[in-house]
């Protein structure tokens, strides 16, 4: 378990490419122990970079990464007691499902009944204590996944837990499982846990904060909470939340905010913004339906309804654009 730092982090995999073409822009940031972090964002912008230079996969191309304090920027992987969960599953094919979860303890030299009780305690949490006995070879990409999964939870004295999209081969209805698993596992432990999602629902259902990134860059961190009601750009606040986050353009009038004939009072002070041309961000759960007129009453063509079953979302045609509600 450890304090995890980057200090003027940055990488590129070509070394003659200017910094703006990085893979990864400088970043100085800190991941305290014993809390969980997602990395989220589109495919490319940089969260398996990030993954990487932490277990030692990668060197970066400038910068210092300490644990605890200490220099380890140029200490190999093996020396840096991480566990590593990959996005597909990684599964030793010659051994059962419980030699697979055991081989990290083995290797330790942990004692066979300390192995044993490890063994089958991480088995039950992940829902694999019947097939222990079975070739990993014969069981289906979900089934080997919970295998990698309890690789990387079956160790307690881990600096650190990465988890590079690791439930993308689950089904869905597992998926939802196993990440309550995931973290029931993991809550209440000394464990630093770094978790690389593209999907923003199972970053903020699993992480005690996100970290935003886009093309190489740290855009935004914070609690989800704070992600969904304060987000610094139009970027995170179209990523977080589904629907994304409304956005319609206005003009600054007297502290209002004015749509053509419409004049919208908010929640932030703008007689002190200095632009005449805005936009504002408003959440579709925060649009409500009303039949007459008032402050802050619009009206809006309805020009389609999406049912997802549970709940149905608006679309309405509204100046220049569409508003979801």
């Amino acid at each position: 378990m450890a304090k995890i730092t980057f200090n003027d982090i940055g990488h590129s995999y070509d070394k003659s490419a200017d910094q703006a073409n990085w893979a990864l822009k400088p970043i100085t940031m800190t991941w305290e122990s014993g809390k969980s972090y997602a990395l989220v964002g589109p495919s490319g912008c940089g969260k398996t970079t990030i993954l990487n230079i932490i277990s030692g996969i990668v060197s970066p191309h400038q910068g210092q990464i300490t644990f605890d304090d200490v220099d380890v920027t140029k200490v190999p992987t093996v020396k840096r007691n991480v566990a590593l969960v990959f996005q597909f599953p990684t599964i030793y094919k010659s051994m059962t499902v419980k030699e697979n979860l055991a081989f990290p303890l083995v290797c330790r030299g942990w004692k066979a009944d300390a192995i044993n009780a490890r063994v089958g305690e991480v088995a039950e949490q992940i829902g694999i204590s019947d097939k222990l006995d079975r070739s990993a070879t014969k069981l289906g990409a979900d089934e080997k996944q919970l295998i990698s999964l309890g690789r990387g939870l079956v160790r307690d004295d881990v600096t650190a837990l990465l988890m590079d999209e690791p439930l993308t081969v689950i089904d869905p209805q597992l998926k939802f499982e196993l990440r309550k698993k995931i973290k029931q596992i993991i809550a209440g432990k000394e464990i630093t846990v770094v978790y690389v999602t593209h999907d923003q629902y199972e970053a903020m259902t699993f992480a005690d904060e996100l970290l935003v990134m886009d093309l190489g860059k740290l855009v935004q961190r914070g609690t989800p909470e704070e992600l969904f009601e304060n987000p610094i750009s139009n970027y995170v606040g179209n990523f977080i939340g589904s629907p994304a986050m409304n956005f319609i353009k206005a003009d600054v009038s007297n502290g209002l905010a004015t749509v053509g004939e419409y004049k919208i009072a908010t929640s932030t002070n703008l007689s002190k913004v200095t632009d005449k041309q805005i936009q504002l961000g408003i959440r579709p759960e925060y649009v409500e339906l009303h039949s007459g007129t008032g402050e802050n009453v619009i009206s809006a063509e309805l020009i389609g309804v999406d049912d997802l079953g549970s709940t149905r979302i608006l679309n309405c045609r509204f100046a220049d654009g569409i508003i979801k509600a």
